[in-house]
């Protein structure tokens, strides 16, 4: 069974699963969600922990040996299995497959992995936990969706914001879910619960974003011009490599013109996202938005792209982050409607 960690607490309210794994790219989540689990395991009188870090050259074989040890206080036991790398290798996959197989009594195991690609969600060994236990995946928490978390988050300590205010904590914090946290709880500490106005917090809340280059696609698609400017100009305060940013926009606009010349051939556009290779939260972006493009759109910013590449390798004159903003704004720019 899959949930999220927005699901785990009311998931934790019924039977206590033998079997729980968190995975994802959100580290905050990962951890609150772990120690929920132990919270829970420690209430159903799970006093015993011990905990294996597979890293380099561990021995699986202590997996199946912890699984058949007795506790030494016969009392019920937590164990903690922790991947970091996230890939367990042949003996590793073998050896979570048996122990999936054949749980332990009495005992509450949890799995910890980073993001698990879709490739390795494909292995027998994910399918076998994930069979047998319960998958929570901490994943980001994207920026249309941070104003709510944060809602939440000040719910908790009987604060409330509007919707503007929430939207300037997420400009502030986005990308960067820890600083969100500390600095919801900073909140807490210096004003009393009740309704939070906007010039209390536009004094308290620190400018910590961080930015991903990899999200700019998806930024582009969905057509928020603020959006885009302010992730590229914190880009670029960051240091980031304008190669790197080019090749996210363009391979956004690449993807669109395969979907578009698979319309075009008469495949259905499931079937044009698939052949190409768009899926995941990616497609959802992707189906939802390519019907504002025309194939001339994409060539017209595919020659733009070509310019930028010839300035960045100082083989033309002009500015590389305004024609970086400037290809951003054309290729997301909403179509106008026929006359």
């Amino acid at each position: 069974m899959r949930i999220t960690t927005e699901q785990l607490a009311q998931n934790l309210k019924r039977a206590l699963a033998p079997l729980y794994i968190v995975y994802g790219d959100e580290p905050l989540l990962a951890l609150e969600a772990a120690d929920r689990i132990r919270t829970r395991a420690r209430e159903e009188g799970h006093a015993e922990r011990e905990v294996l870090t597979a890293e380099q050259h561990f021995d699986w074989s202590q997996l199946r040996i912890s699984g058949h040890s007795q506790s030494l206080f016969a009392t019920k036991r937590l164990l903690e299995i922790r991947i970091p790398s996230g890939k367990p290798g042949n003996d590793g996959s073998q050896a979570l497959q048996e122990y999936a197989a054949d749980l332990p009594p009495d005992t509450v195991t949890l799995i910890a992995l980073p993001v698990v690609d879709w490739r390795a969600q494909k292995g027998a060994w994910f399918g076998a936990l994930e069979a047998a236990g319960v998958m929570v995946e901490a994943a980001q928490v994207k920026r249309d969706k941070l104003p709510a978390w944060l809602a939440t988050r000040l719910k908790a300590q009987e604060q409330t914001a509007d919707g503007e205010t929430l939207e300037f904590i997420a400009d502030k914090v986005e990308g960067n879910l820890l600083a969100a946290y500390q600095e919801v709880q900073k909140l807490a500490l210096l004003f009393p619960p009740g309704a939070l106005s906007f010039d209390q917090i536009k004094d308290s809340v620190l400018d910590v974003a961080r930015f991903d280059v990899f999200d700019l696609g998806g930024i582009v698609l969905s057509g928020d011009a603020l959006h885009l400017a302010r992730v590229l100009d914190g880009l670029q305060g960051e240091g980031a490599a304008p190669p790197l940013i080019l090749w996210s926009i363009t391979e956004e606009i690449r993807a669109v013109g395969r979907v578009l010349a698979g319309l075009a051939g008469g495949r259905p556009l499931q079937q044009a996202l698939r052949d190409a290779r768009i899926w995941g939260p990616r497609q959802q972006v992707v189906e939802r938005n390519v019907g504002r493009y025309t194939a001339t759109q994409v060539e017209t910013a595919l020659v733009h792209a070509a310019r930028i590449d010839r300035m960045i390798k100082g083989l033309a004159r002009g500015d590389v982050w305004d024609e970086l903003l400037q290809l951003g704004l054309r290729f997301s720019r909403k179509r106008a409607k026929a006359a």
